[in-house]
């Protein structure tokens, strides 16, 4: 173990706690990572996420920004299922009926219900569905799309742009703050992909019914006028792999085949994004690409525990205060002190703001090769005045170089700076009475 000394004051509460000492705990020999046999793939992009914490576990360009295609339409499907009933009659416009294929062939002043059209969506992927969808839930195509951002920033992504429901290929030209001139494209990174994916299929509130409608397999409705429709899942991959547990695909000229998928099996759960898998003529590329990165994770990586990171439990021992008041003369003062679990929210891990089950703690899936280790630092002598709740050190648990999460090390109690009085009490007591 290595250790260091330091001082350093702290002004806390109008009052300075003075750290005499000051421990610090390391590892002296940490177990080095385990490089991973780098997975093969066709994708220009691609990311394989843990989809309990939003951690990339692989990632290939996962950061570079890329048309999506109809991946785009698992938002809008779970921004309707959160602000609509499904209950509710849509009215097909003008604009709605005249999207281009592949498309439901609705007609301007038809009516359906959301749910119908919900499915329509995700099975199909009808392009006219989504705007009508669109058009209902957000007022217009545009106030969607202001939705649809939203919940992207809203749940941790950083470089999404949406401008379409339906992920047709487009692009808007906006005046910034400052007067210039901006061009933005429809698009997402694998990274934020992935991530939509599992606020989509694990997280959100209405998780349950969006992996009911993603995983039917044929659906049939009629509209309020009479015509029936009948709709047949596309995503192949639901049959290719055990655990596979939702998906869409995505196509256009500019973004290439394009695949969004999840799947739990063996207790884990993970999700994907393929963008840029291939063009016409390499259709398969996308299924041969998610077997690969799904196989990657349910290989490599198991479910560990922050309580397997060992600390010295000693940091938790009453720490002695200088010259603070005692029952009696020549007598040591010391403050008890207890540790506030998780009072930082992690960098590297976000749970998407969820919380651990009642008596549970946070699972993280790690390779072979990677730890959580806890790193420490507490003041192992303070100066009186001490007051209750004084941040006096902390427990890291770290992932390399991430911090996890930070336990607070806090002063349970009070001590009092020797004075006047209590020297005089303490005289009297010992010489007098």
């Amino acid at each position: 173990m290595y250790f260091f000394v330091k001082k350093r004051n702290i002004l806390k509460k109008g009052c300075i706690v003075t750290a005499l000492l000051l421990a610090l705990h390391t590892f002296i020999r940490p177990i080095p990572a385990v490089a991973l046999e780098e997975p093969s793939l066709y994708a220009t992009a691609a990311v394989l996420m843990d989809a309990d914490t939003g951690r990339v576990l692989y990632e290939k360009n996962g950061e570079e920004f890329l048309s999506n295609a109809s991946t785009t339409k698992i938002m809008t499907c779970i921004l309707a299922l959160e602000n609509a009933d499904p209950d509710e009659v849509v009215e097909v416009s003008a604009y709605a009926a005249s999207m281009p294929k592949v498309k439901l062939f609705m007609n301007a002043g038809e009516h359906f219900l959301l749910r119908d059209l919900l499915y329509s969506l995700m099975l199909e992927s009808h392009n006219d569905s989504a705007v009508a969808i669109a058009e209902h839930v957000g007022g217009s195509m545009e106030g969607f799309a202001d939705m649809m951002n939203e919940k992207a920033a809203q749940i941790g992504c950083e470089n999404t742009r949406f401008i379409t429901p339906n992920g047709l290929d487009a692009t808007q030209t906006i005046t910034d703050g400052e007067g210039n001139i901006v061009e933005y494209s429809h698009g997402t990174t694998a990274s934020d992909l992935a991530r939509i994916m599992a606020y989509c299929a694990f997280h959100s509130p209405k998780a349950e019914e969006f992996l009911t409608i993603t995983r039917t397999a044929s659906y049939s409705f009629s509209s309020k006028e009479g015509r029936s429709f009948s709709c047949t899942n596309r995503n192949a991959f639901l049959n290719m792999m055990e655990g596979a547990l939702t998906g869409k695909t995505g196509f256009t000229n500019k973004a290439g085949y394009c695949y969004v998928g999840a799947l739990e099996r063996d207790g884990k759960r993970f999700t994907i994004a393929l963008l840029a898998c291939g063009w016409p003529n390499n259709k398969t590329y996308k299924w041969a690409d998610s077997r690969v990165l799904f196989t990657y994770g349910l290989e490599n990586y198991s479910y560990h525990g922050f309580s397997e990171a060992v600390y010295d439990e000693r940091v938790l021992n009453p720490i002695p205060v200088l010259e603070g008041q005692t029952e009696e003369l020549e007598q040591t003062a010391y403050v008890e002190v207890e540790l506030l679990e998780g009072t930082v929210t992690p960098d590297g891990l976000d749970y998407f703001g969820a919380e651990p089950e009642a008596g549970g703690e946070w699972q993280v899936l790690l390779s072979g090769g990677e730890r959580i280790e806890a790193v420490w630092k507490v003041y192992t002598e303070l100066k009186a005045p001490v007051y209750s709740g004084e941040e006096i050190g902390y427990i890291r648990y770290m992932l390399g170089d991430t911090v996890l999460r930070e336990d607070k090390i806090v002063t349970t109690g009070e001590v009092q700076a020797i004075d006047f009085v209590w020297c005089l009490i303490r005289i009297l007591e010992k010489y007098v009475l």
